[in-house]
């Protein structure tokens, strides 16, 4: 179990933005953007049965279903790594 965290929230959510410290911080410049990458993993098509109730319930969510079935199934292995060597 984790142990909560000690912030004040509420006092955080009413400091201005110029108050907030982020000398540490240090600026995103066009030569970062220049040299980020972006990896996005690739997709596969596949087929899988699902309860048409669990499916019925993500497809009432709207639009990209699949990407949050998807991001769901992304947690659950990221939070399992590693546990089944």
């Amino acid at each position: 179990m984790s142990k909560p965290s000690r912030t004040d929230w509420k006092r955080v959510e009413k400091l201005k933005e110029e108050h907030i410290d982020t000398s540490d911080i240090p600026e995103l410049d066009e030569d970062f953007f220049a040299r980020a990458e972006l990896h996005v993993p690739p997709k596969q098509a596949v087929t899988m049965r699902l309860d048409v109730d669990v499916l019925n319930w993500f497809k009432a969510q709207g639009q990209g279903y699949q990407t949050r079935i998807n991001k769901l199934l992304r947690a659950y292995m990221l939070a399992h790594q590693g546990r089944h060597a």
